[in-house]
């Protein structure tokens, strides 16, 4: 008998994104409507020091600070790191530099991209100038990178009123992380068994604990889980939330219900999306199941079974 070969471990693309819409203060929207406008704002703290780019309260005594001055498109290079191997979305699609760089009348450095031919020719304290983005729009990238410059410092830098026209005054930052991942060995099988619409966990073979879904090892023990053990499908809802406000592309209506769920025979609880019941009925204790929809590779949501609500003491430890 020939014994069945694991399952072929998984990889595929993952994307982490967390876009969110924040306002500017009177310094931030100052700086940025200046590089729309091809002008370098920073601001002058309590000690006499420029700092660009600009902060709202003096780093050392934290006091509100809006002496805003005007420096130059000039610099030297105070430290850099090479690229070789640019990624999507950098300023760059070529091998360039990481450069920090003082500005003429500042007094820190500002860090972007320096467009060089190669590392050779890129030293601390060589002289860059910004080259400025064709199409401007109130943002870093503005600043389409810096280039070597053989001028010299130009002093010191002029009060600056920071009043422009159609001022820029919220921004939209985009933090993305954009990875290939592996389940591993554990999280392989358990996604396995979704396909065939069972959940399966590993069982620490000191404490007994069944994780889902599994992690490889025991957290606690610190040893191999490898004794898989079938859960749920049923479970019991530990704690739970009402969403409020609708995701970016997730096709759900809102008030929903999110909740942590521990499946029969599970030692940890998972999440899971409530439907087929009003939110404000949603509460802990209640016992759900999964529901699939049609080729569905995970539940789509959980739904009450009907049965009475699990007692407190059968699942407090899980929540």
């Amino acid at each position: 008998m020939t014994a069945a070969s694991p399952p072929e471990v998984l990889r595929a693309p993952l994307v982490v994104e967390f876009p969110f819409t924040r306002s500017l203060g009177p310094v931030q929207s100052a700086f940025l409507t200046g590089l729309r406008e091809g002008v370098v704002l920073g601001v002058k703290t309590s000690g006499g020091a420029v700092m660009v780019p600009p902060v709202e309260y003096d780093p050392a005594t934290a006091e509100e600070i809006r002496e805003l001055v005007e420096v130059a498109d000039t610099g030297t290079v105070t430290t850099w790191a090479w690229n070789g191997h640019p990624r999507p979305n950098q300023p760059l699609d070529t091998p360039f530099a990481w450069v920090l760089v003082k500005l003429d009348g500042a007094d820190t450095a500002l860090l972007h991209a320096l467009d060089a031919p190669d590392a050779d020719s890129v030293r601390t304290g060589m002289r860059v100038r910004i080259r400025w983005a064709a199409d401007r729009i109130g943002a870093i990238t503005d600043i389409a990178c810096f280039e070597p410059y053989g001028g010299l410092d130009v002093g010191e830098g002029a009060p600056h009123d920071g009043a422009f026209d159609d001022a820029v005054h919220g921004i939209v930052a985009r933090a993305r992380l954009d990875y290939t991942y592996s389940p591993g060995r554990a999280q392989t099988a358990y996604i396995a068994a979704l396909s065939e619409q069972k959940t399966v966990g590993e069982r620490c073979p000191s404490c007994h604990k069944v994780y889902v879904p599994p992690r490889g090892a025991c957290p606690t023990c610190g040893v191999a889980t490898t004794d898989q053990v079938e859960v749920g499908p049923a479970g019991t809802v530990t704690t739970f939330c009402i969403v409020n406000i609708k995701a970016k592309n997730l096709d759900i209506e809102v008030p929903y219900v999110y909740a942590h769920i521990a499946l029969d025979g599970a030692g940890l609880a998972l999440h899971g999306r409530i439907g087929g019941i009003p939110y404000d009925q949603v509460r802990m204790g209640l016992r759900v199941e999964p529901v699939w929809t049609e080729g569905g590779r995970y539940p789509d949501h959980y739904r009450p079974t009907g049965e009475p609500d699990a007692d407190y003491d059968a699942y407090k430890e899980l929540i």
